[in-house]
């Protein structure tokens, strides 16, 4: 079975190709790709693999303008934090819309329908809205972090937290008040137990609530410059390939 993964989060595509080898050692991942261009230019020029894992959000935009540009036949796993575009995304070759984090007993369910609809099934039987229902969870995000002060232990509730960043490999929040706490868990970590409608990661370094931001300035070489309350300890800049998701995810 030869796949192709589109993800723009490299920790996001090499996570589900972990989960997808642990399934399916022998199913091949033909290419990994990040950008709606990238992905246009691959299906114009190569044969359709057996099945696409496909995130939504794109660093260059929506993955569904993808089908607007090319013919796609093959069917599609959708992977992404959004519920909202599960409608949308059953009207293209979709097998099943898994949100993010992907749970490992819904991708092995995913790949199982994948199969059984490739021996035959006739998937035109199944109850599109049902289906769409099951696949919408609840709040799947972490909803508190425990941080020490000094002898004592205390929990923040995720919607008091402001940033996270990581300075010289050591991880810490911020409050909308401005405390610094040291964290467990690695930026790459938190990306996937975030609410991806609350945070962004706008730098390999910062995380960001939307409600941190105070002003956007554009800046040199196609980035932006942000204004942050409380500010981060170093300068923050939007790099130009995260420029038109960062832009997408505050107009949501």
């Amino acid at each position: 079975m030869q796949i192709l993964i589109i993800e723009d989060e490299k920790p996001a595509s090499r996570r589900l190709e972990r989960m997808i080898k642990s399934h399916r050692p022998n199913w091949k991942v033909l290419d990994v790709l990040d950008t709606v261009e990238d992905s246009v230019n691959w299906f114009r020029n190569m044969s359709l693999p057996d099945l696409v894992f496909m995130d939504i959000q794109l660093a260059d935009g929506i993955s569904f303008n993808i089908f607007e540009q090319v013919s796609m036949t093959c069917p599609v796993i959708f992977t992404t934090a959004y519920d909202h575009y599960a409608i949308q995304a059953f009207k293209v070759n979709s097998i099943d819309y898994l949100l993010k984090p992907i749970d490992e007993a819904e991708l092995q369910q995913a790949i199982t329908k994948f199969e059984q609809r490739s021996q035959g099934d006739s998937m035109k039987q199944m109850d599109w809205m049902k289906l769409v229902q099951q696949s919408i969870k609840e709040n799947p995000y972490k909803e508190r972090f425990l941080v020490r002060l000094g002898d004592q232990l205390k929990y923040i509730p995720v919607d008091q937290i402001a940033l996270f960043y990581s300075e010289q490999s050591t991880p810490y929040l911020v409050d909308f008040d401005g405390r610094k706490s040291l964290i467990d868990y690695p930026l790459d970590q938190l990306t996937e137990m975030l609410d991806p409608k609350e945070y962004f990661r706008v730098s390999r370094k910062l995380i960001v609530h939307h409600r941190s931001i105070s002003k956007i300035h554009t800046w040199f070489n196609g980035r932006l410059k942000l204004s942050l309350k409380p500010a981060a300890p170093f300068e923050t800049l939007v790099s130009r390939d995260r420029v038109n998701a960062f832009k997408a995810w505050l107009d949501q």
